[in-house]
């Protein structure tokens, strides 16, 4: 009798761990039950696939859906859509909301607030600060946890760390990857005169390459002292990319395609739309990106969605929030870069679904292979589109990709082996779960 699945996805060409190659895809309970030839096989649903890649699906480890606090700009349902709609099956959200997630509470409301409203699958950053260095070592096992973020300069929200004791506390406390936001408090106050109202290209001036490469040195020497890992978030700079080369043991990258994709050039078409922290460079920090990308010094692609209104950004600068969406766009932009040459479809894998797997230790995960979870991304190499605010479904309602063609697109989203995005529209919501990870299975009883 021939084998019978929930779901069967046909005659696509699966990429992995391993390469790719022609094959079916048979799904049950959620998780892959069957790699192979499966045209004999019975389903309740066979989607075909011909022409079409389906890839592990898409892990976002940077995004700010901004709920509690700041549920005009985002929440959870809004962020989570957006996410599915442009391919991206899991997210780590960060934890500078408001109040910040830094309490074993904040965390189980915000797992509350998730439950059967987010699209995709999820994981929430405990936020390191002065008032809970004793507890992070508890709190960054707790089930939900993707682990502790620390911010060594300030951004959106109140979270800071910026001293040297501070930082080494944090890593001494904890066992788990620690996230960085790598600029150095310190000196961002010295230059903040260099701030010019009306002009948003100053903002690379005040928020320098000195700012955050004295800021990755610094972390870097506290890795090593106290013998601990940390993966430097949105790194932007040619110097910093050079320097972490020579410390893979204790330090992963983590690279934005916003920062992969804009020069300079952006300030002057976009002006405080292009505001971001760390900020847009000039294209010489671009090319060095996309060289450390090529040699392997970069292990995710992190979106750091970070929506604001579009009137809030639309004030004069410096009075404007930093930060701008990217969740949705993430697989578009990243695929055509694909297109272009710039990395293979395998790489591109690489950094959105075994990078974040093999860093943080996500259980299930990361690959398509018998036993995992059923979470796909499907997407059509050849389609061309133009990416438009119109699409873009976070609450901020626009995009700094706005008017940018593109060759690659999603097309499917499988989250939990529901299909719950098929050509741009939902059809099942709500199917998110939160994220597993290795260091922090509980006893099953």
């Amino acid at each position: 009798m021939p084998e019978r699945y929930d779901l069967v996805i046909a005659g696509a060409t699966v990429v992995n761990h391993d390469g790719r190659r022609m094959a079916d895809i048979g799904i049950s309970g959620g998780r892959i039950a069957a790699l192979g030839d499966l045209r004999q096989a019975e389903a309740d649903t066979r989607l075909a696939c011909a022409g079409l890649h389906v890839l592990p699906g898409v892990i976002d480890t940077h995004v700010h859906f901004r709920e509690p606090g700041g549920e005009a700009k985002e929440d959870m349902a809004t962020g989570s859509r957006s996410a599915v709609l442009g391919g991206v099956t899991t997210v780590f959200e960060m934890p500078n909301t408001n109040p910040p997630t830094v309490t074993a509470a904040a965390l189980e409301d915000k797992l509350t607030r998730a439950a059967g409203r987010m699209h995709c699958n999820y994981a929430f950053y405990i936020g390191a600060s002065q008032d809970n260095l004793a507890e992070l070592g508890e709190l960054e096992m707790l089930p939900g946890c993707a682990g502790v973020k620390v911010f060594m300069g300030s951004s959106t929200g109140s979270l800071l760390v910026a001293d040297d004791a501070g930082v080494e506390a944090v890593l001494a406390s904890t066992r788990r990857r620690v996230a960085v936001h790598s600029e150095d408090e310190a000196l961002l106050a010295a230059r903040a005169h260099m701030r010019v109202v009306g002009s948003a290209a100053s903002h690379a001036i005040w928020r320098s390459v000195e700012a955050a490469l004295g800021a990755t040195k610094r972390l870097l020497r506290l890795a090593r002292r106290t013998g601990r890992t940390v993966h430097v978030l949105h790194v932007t700079t040619g110097e910093e990319m050079e320097l972490l080369a020579a410390h893979k043991d204790v330090a992963s990258v983590e690279l934005t395609p916003q920062h992969l994709s804009f020069d300079q050039s952006a300030y002057e078409r976009l002006g405080p739309f292009a505001q971001m922290n760390p900020p847009i460079r000039d294209g010489n920090h671009r090319a060095a990106l996309w060289r450390g990308l090529a040699s392997g010094v970069a292990d995710t692609l992190g979106s750091d969605h970070a929506p604001h209104t579009v009137e809030e950004k639309s004030r004069e600068y410096p009075n404007t929030p930093s930060g701008m969406p990217g969740v949705q766009t993430l697989v578009p932009v990243m695929l055509d870069h694909v297109a272009a040459g710039r990395l293979s479809i395998e790489r591109f894998v690489d950094m959105t679904s075994h990078g974040p797997q093999r860093l943080f230790r996500i259980a299930g995960k990361g690959r398509i292979a018998v036993g995992y979870d059923a979470d796909l991304t499907i997407v059509d190499l050849g389609r061309q589109r133009t990416i438009e605010n119109r699409w873009i479904a976070s609450r901020a309602g626009w995009t700094p990709f706005d008017g940018r063609k593109v060759t690659g697109w999603p097309v499917g989203t499988i989250v939990g082996g529901q299909q719950v995005m098929w050509e741009g529209e939902l059809t099942t919501p709500h199917a998110g779960a939160p994220v597993r990870f290795e260091p922090t299975l509980q006893p099953q009883s």
